[in-house]
């Protein structure tokens, strides 16, 4: 077990992460590793006493046999996406590996970086919404912040399917 890698995946949900999520699968998690879906929340309109101690750490590790448990996703005030669902529970019955999710709140670009050295991550995988040069500038791209300040080797899952 003391050789078993966390490798991390960026998730929320769009085609370009749901597409990141399905290449680090094909390509880089091998028998024994901890795939870790890393889901960075915006919304911060809660009000439960769980959830605002969870917003400086973000949520307990959540095993992947509570991804699809309506009662416990409900205290996340979450519904993780049925493709991610299906892609992680087959790999892990077919890699033999842990799959784990850890939810935070707040900016993806901090809040991924922080994942890293908290979990602690490995690697991390992310994908690239594919905005052009100008909304760039404008909104800032998560994954070149997260390749510039991560402490961990990061990867970016380009998505082909955007209008240039």
């Amino acid at each position: 077990m003391a050789s078993a890698r966390r490798v991390g995946v960026a998730v929320d949900f769009s085609s370009c992460s749901i597409k990141a999520l399905q290449w680090t699968v094909d390509n880089v998690v091998k028998e024994g590793d901890h795939l870790v879906l890393i889901v960075v929340r915006h919304d911060s309109n809660y009000e439960h006493g769980e959830m605002q101690l969870w917003e400086t750490t973000g949520s307990p590790l959540i095993p992947l046999s509570e991804f699809s448990e309506p009662a416990v996703m409900k205290k996340y005030e979450f519904n993780p996406e049925p493709k991610v669902i299906d892609i992680v529970q087959t790999a892990a019955r077919q890699k033999n590996i842990t799959v784990i999710m850890k939810i935070y709140w707040g900016d993806a670009r901090e809040k991924l970086c922080e994942a890293v050295d908290q979990v602690p991550l490995d690697y991390l995988t992310l994908g690239n919404r594919g905005l052009g040069p100008l909304q760039r500038v404008i909104m800032g791209s998560v994954s070149n912040y997260v390749m510039n300040n991560a402490i961990c080797p990061v990867t970016v899952v380009k998505s082909l399917d955007h209008n240039h």
